[in-house]
């Protein structure tokens, strides 16, 4: 259901997709596209629940940040699929072996890149080594092998194309203890479902990247807990991306650990939008729902008046420790490395700390916020708190209360705004500092962030 502003005075008018007649296919990678519409929304029979409906509302704004409504309302998944999932808790990695959260290096945003190498890059098994290499040196879990692998305009998932041996990536990958996404079209990978599920899973990968969804109507939307299902069945991780906001599916199918639902870093590949106070806006709105697949990680950051929407080469808008505070502040346990591994390495001390931030938590304490303006979170994992703060385009001095910390004093590395990153997105200073459980002032430049470690133990 979507909410839609009366015509005339006050209230709203919903609207629901109807039903899809027919469809056509994109010409490039057999994407379905619905033509033709019927005049209902759905299709049932005999008896069944209703899907449900909810209004939240808060008298503070930080509470819309860790609301656990969405979740609590969601169904208790399949102990036979998930046999210890159900001592999961909302913003916890589930408790089954094959469902690993984690970080991934990702080739499509920075349009496989790479230089400095002694081949040529681009989708084959020797970029993707160096993507491998990469995600082992720096302690990643995964790497994905988006648009390409598979020749889309074939429409046929079980297709690889030449340039690539994906059981020599695989054999690689498991060396150095990587995991290795396959990113397919939802209606080419529906086509053959089980048996791609069952092929590609006995061939060794952990999981899939399923794109261009793109509909919300009953047909798109019953596609989600089958292919969850049949994953499960298969022991695959999914990654639903061109989908819509979750709706209490990490619940049910734990193994369905991140959804899009969100207008992520790559739209910045072709359009200039106001991305530091959307940043700050969607975290109480679509993150309200539940995980998102926004695919951060930009090296190249760039003051509102030097950015430029550039396809190839992409960059965010904003200062370096904004790209970084949003690995704390995000809730994404399938997190990506959006940028390309030879930026990461030239910027290895971003690169390390961005590395080691957990993508599940065991909890979180928002210290500051309003919408569209800041937030400021910190998440506990074990012994260690990240705190991450960043602003829209209206730079602020904040004075943290940290008054949930343990009493004494704690070791903590701090990345913050450097003095010219007002005008040179990429400025940024790393400090060490001793941390109190009291009050610690930040200087948060526009479009700006900072991020820090606290070890508990020292």
């Amino acid at each position: 259901m979507f909410l839609q502003k009366a015509a005339q005075g006050y209230g709203c008018t919903a609207l629901f997709p109807p039903y899809p007649k027919t469809v056509s296919y994109h010409p490039t990678r057999k994407q379905e596209r619905v033509t033709g519409e019927e005049s209902f929304i759905a299709k049932t029979s005999g008896t069944r629940e209703f899907p449900w409906r909810v209004i939240a509302l808060s008298d503070q704004d930080a509470s819309l940040l860790t609301s656990d409504l969405i979740y609590a309302l969601a169904p208790d998944p399949d102990p036979t699929l998930y046999p210890i999932a159900l001592a999961n808790t909302p913003h916890t990695a589930p408790q089954i072996p094959w469902i690993k959260p984690g970080k991934v290096a990702w080739d499509w945003w920075n349009d496989w890149r790479i230089y400095g190498v002694d081949f040529v890059a681009g989708i084959n098994t020797q970029t993707y080594q160096y993507y491998i290499d990469f995600a082992a040196d720096n302690g990643l879990e995964y790497v994905i092998l988006d648009e390409g692998w598979s020749p889309p305009p074939t429409g046929d998932v079980m297709n690889i194309i030449p340039e690539i041996d994906l059981p020599k990536l695989i054999r690689y990958a498991d060396s150095k203890n990587v995991g290795v996404i396959l990113w397919v079209v939802w209606n080419v990978l529906d086509q053959k479902l089980e048996e791609a599920c069952a092929h590609y899973a006995q061939m060794g990968i952990k999981g899939f990247k399923i794109d261009f969804i793109d509909r919300a109507d009953q047909k798109a939307i019953e596609f989600v807990p089958r292919a969850s299902l049949m994953a499960a069945k298969y022991k695959l991780i999914v990654d639903f991306h061109g989908v819509s906001k979750p709706t209490g599916q990490q619940r049910t199918y734990p193994n369905a650990l991140n959804f899009e639902g969100v207008y992520g870093l790559e739209e910045l590949k072709w359009s200039n939008p106001d991305m530091p106070f959307y940043d700050v806006t969607w975290p109480f709105i679509r993150g309200f729902a539940g995980p998102a697949d926004y695919t951060q990680g930009a090296m190249k950051n760039a003051a509102k008046d030097a950015f430029a929407p550039i396809y190839p080469e992409p960059m965010s808008q904003g200062t370096r420790c904004h790209q970084i505070a949003s690995y704390i502040i995000f809730e994404s346990p399938i997190a990506m490395l959006c940028d390309n591994p030879t930026n990461y390495m030239k910027e290895q001390e971003c690169t390390d700390f961005i590395a080691k931030i957990p993508t599940t938590f065991d909890e979180t304490v928002v210290v500051a916020a309003q919408v569209a303006e800041y937030i400021v979170i910190a998440r506990r994992k074990g012994d260690e708190w990240y705190i991450g703060g960043f602003t829209n385009w209206t730079p602020r001095d904040i004075t943290l209360d940290l008054s949930f910390l343990p009493a004494g004093e704690h070791r903590a590395i701090l990345f913050t705004d450097g003095a010219n990153a007002h005008r040179v997105g990429v400025d940024y200073k790393k400090r060490e500092v001793t941390i109190h459980p009291g009050a610690f002032p930040v200087h948060i430049a526009p479009g700006g962030g900072f991020a820090m470690k606290i070890n508990l133990k020292y």
